[in-house]
């Protein structure tokens, strides 16, 4: 099996391998799966889960769910077929089925987000770091444009590829931004809440292990950010100190002691 490509960087090989009309199609669901999973994360690593969790995260009605994340399906098949997976992942990518509700609908606004002043101003100086780096792009594209000595112009291309990736995350930093909200009021210590530092132990093993909780926007594992809709996050909300909590894993019920909440 293939080993060591990231996401981002076999996202690009399929996407050069399809006739452009279909590559600008594909582009963007594609850069929005490749984002969501992790643009860094190495392709051998994806689990099947993570698939399935992607196309319950879209909204939209079914028939929109399926045409979204037909790229997405593509990719994976590519994957396999050029042994970066071990198994075909297209599989997991399955729409679910919503029975329409009767009566008036009602629009609802969307959930504010609740960030630490941190991780809030992260992502707007990632936001005005991506406007700020616009004109650079464009003359890039510009430039490539203007070379005509290749048949297939691979420069413009990747510029455009990168332009567009660059434009997709634009607007989903000012999404979240839009929606989101610095949390600055006190809560109760003695409870677990998105923003407590809580120690656990590990039940089986003794081993000890601190998490900051964080909204899913904010969740970096290996900085110790954990998000509060990950399994973890979900069990640790509203415990106290002393209280075991088990999680459901692949490999069986871990069970955690909470040993401290800072």
């Amino acid at each position: 099996m293939n080993e060591g490509k990231t996401l981002a960087e076999v996202a690009t090989d399929f996407l050069a391998s399809l006739p452009a009309k279909e590559r600008d199609e594909c582009r963007q669901e594609l850069n929005k799966f490749v984002r969501w999973c992790g643009t860094e994360r190495l392709l051998n690593e994806l689990a099947a889960p993570e698939v399935a969790n992607y196309a319950e995260s879209i909204d939209g009605t079914s028939v929109n769910t399926t045409k979204r994340i037909a790229p997405v399906k593509a990719f994976l098949t590519y994957a396999k077929k050029k042994s970066f997976t071990e198994s075909n992942l297209s599989v997991h990518l399955r729409v679910k089925k919503v029975t329409p509700k009767k009566g008036p609908q009602v629009r609802r606004r969307p959930a504010t987000l609740n960030m630490s002043e941190e991780g809030y101003r992260k992502l707007a100086d990632e936001l005005k770091s991506l406007t700020e780096e616009r004109p650079q792009i464009a003359d890039a594209i510009r430039k490539a444009a203007a070379d005509k000595d290749f048949r297939e112009n691979a420069p413009l291309e990747a510029a455009k590829e990168h332009q567009g990736m660059v434009e997709a995350r634009i607007r989903e930093l000012e999404h979240t931004l839009r929606s989101s909200a610095i949390k600055t009021e006190k809560t109760d210590s003695a409870k677990v809440s998105i923003g407590s530092t809580v120690v656990l132990r590990d039940v089986c093993n003794n081993e000890e292990v601190r998490y900051k909780l964080v909204n899913p926007r904010e969740a970096n594992p290996l900085k110790g950010k954990l998000s509060v809709a990950s399994p973890t996050g979900k069990a640790l909300l509203s415990r106290t100190q002393g209280e075991v909590i088990e999680v459901l894993a692949p490999a069986g019920t871990l069970r955690y002691r909470v040993q401290k909440i800072e």
